[in-house]
């Protein structure tokens, strides 16, 4: 025995961590069990409490062996390792996903129906929970804080095994840790009382932490969003759920096209929703599938049906009395395909496109049709999919420009690759939607593209993280003539 119960850790480890108490840190706890650690680390550092609420994948006939885990934002994480030795099917892991993601839902919306959600965007984020076994729920949380914007991530945890340590690097800036023997055993173990932890106790502790922090500062009470509601869109008799946020004095409204595996709640497109609604800009999260359809591979990756039904949710948009703005579309991954071929049809007037990480390739024919001014965004070390945007570039007759942001994968899961990404859309968005006289001060201000001005201008850099400086290959495709590189 180490820690006599979890308090006690906790208030170990808020020793250890006192040299982040000069840090703009939030302390996130893994429910249930790692928020009675989590909180004595919070209220030791003086820093604000949240979850992250995770659900650990059990093998069917070993519950408390975890094959992966779940995050509330959609983060899954694998081990592949113990999926090979438990010879699990797809169709048992599939069901053990469906069941623990119900349960997600569940735990998720009891919490935050009286805890919301703190930023993690550009803040240090320490992951505390009672204690680590296979990482796999603690990976997923990481994950999820990244995805979420953390500027830097410190893995907290009284007691994890040795051999688990160096699988836990990829995803933590930091590790903390008390205790890490080579024979471990159970977490439990290593408490003098280790009980059940309750939601009614994890929803307690969430309250008591608030009340050691000076309340957050709140909008103006005369500049209260226009719209900030779930919606739903009925088309072709298919209803499709989304989420719908107007700030006052909007510039725009942009819409998000998710990509395979993903959904309306992915903390990526979350977050850079909210630097665009900041920007002044309207935001529209939707699913283009239902969650039968998503189980159907051939429709996720039917580019055709997602555009149609891309197409469907402008022209209801556009209909709307309250939203009477220039449309833009975002899209990732096989996303960015079906913004790019609703972008071309006539039935809709699209004002702007930015493609992140995306397929426009899978755009087909109609790629050529397409006049909405577009930004590709690609990863420099995704390599395949950089090949692909660059021969699609050249397909395109419209305004196009095409950044690599260096370093970065498919996901742009690196430090400070999303928050480019985000910059760039804000930049891109702000220029093409707003009312020509906002979007010419901006670019005289920042120096970034705008309707009317010339593509060719640098974009806006005072948002890019030091560590992420892409270099730039911007074509001019009105008349196929210009090409020029931009180098740092």
């Amino acid at each position: 025995m180490l820690f006599d119960d979890r308090a006690d850790a906790g208030r170990q480890l808020s020793l250890r961590l006192k040299y982040l108490d000069e840090e703009d840190a939030v302390v996130v706890g893994l429910p249930r069990g790692g928020v009675p650690v989590a909180y004595e680390v919070a209220v030791g550092l003086g820093a604000p409490l949240d979850v992250i609420v995770v659900r650990k994948l059990g093998v069917p006939h070993q519950p408390e062996l975890a094959f992966g885990a779940v995050s509330e934002d959609g983060i899954v994480v694998i081990d592949n390792g113990i999926v090979t030795r438990a010879r699990l099917t797809v169709h048992e892991m599939a069901e053990v996903e469906r069941h623990e993601r119900q349960q997600l839902v569940r735990r998720t919306a009891l919490l935050r129906s009286t805890h919301p959600r703190i930023s993690l965007c550009g803040r240090t984020v320490i992951v505390v929970d009672d204690g680590v076994a296979t990482g796999a729920t603690i990976r997923a949380a990481c994950q999820d804080a990244q995805a979420r914007g953390a500027r830097r991530i410190v893995l907290a945890v009284p007691v994890v095994p040795r051999a688990v340590l160096p699988l836990l690097a990829g995803d933590v800036d930091e590790t903390v840790c008390l205790a890490s023997p080579s024979w471990f055993g159970a977490v439990g173990r290593w408490y003098g009382r280790f009980d059940q932890v309750s939601d009614a106790e994890v929803a307690d502790l969430l309250r008591r932490a608030a009340g050691h922090l000076p309340a957050p500062p709140t909008a103006a009470a005369d500049d209260p969003p226009l719209r900030n509601e779930p919606v739903r869109v009925i088309t072709r008799g298919v209803v499709l759920d989304g989420y719908l946020t107007v700030p006052e004095h909007p510039l725009g409204l942009v819409v998000f096209v998710h990509g395979s595996g993903s959904s309306r709640h992915s903390p990526r497109n979350r977050y850079v929703a909210e630097v665009l609604n900041r920007a002044g800009l309207g935001t529209l999260l939707v699913d283009l599938l239902t969650l039968e359809e998503e189980t159907d591979r051939s429709r996720v990756f039917d580019i055709g049906l997602l555009s149609r039904r891309l197409v469907d949710i402008t022209v209801w948009l556009s209909r709307r009395s309250d939203v009477d703005l220039r449309i833009g579309y975002f899209g990732a991954g096989t996303g960015g395909a079906a913004a790019l071929r609703a972008a071309a049809d006539p039935a809709v007037r699209i004002s702007a496109v930015v493609s992140q990480g995306g397929r426009p390739d899978l755009a087909g024919p109609q790629l050529d049709d397409v006049t909405a001014p577009t930004m590709l965004i690609v990863g420099g070390d995704d390599e395949g999919v950089l090949a692909l945007n660059r021969r699609a570039m050249q397909a395109m007759t419209c305004e196009t420009a095409l950044t690599e942001v260096p370093g970065a994968t498919h996901l742009f899961a690196e430090p400070g690759a999303l928050e480019k990404v985000a910059a760039i859309a804000r930049t891109w968005f702000v220029n093409q939607l707003s009312p020509s006289e906002v979007a010419q001060q901006l670019a005289r201000e920042q120096g970034g593209y705008g309707p009317g001005g010339d593509s060719r201008d640098r974009l806006d850099e005072s948002f890019a993280p030091r560590r992420v400086r892409p270099r730039r290959l911007l074509l001019q495709n009105r008349r196929r003539s210009e090409f020029r590189e931009d180098k740092q």
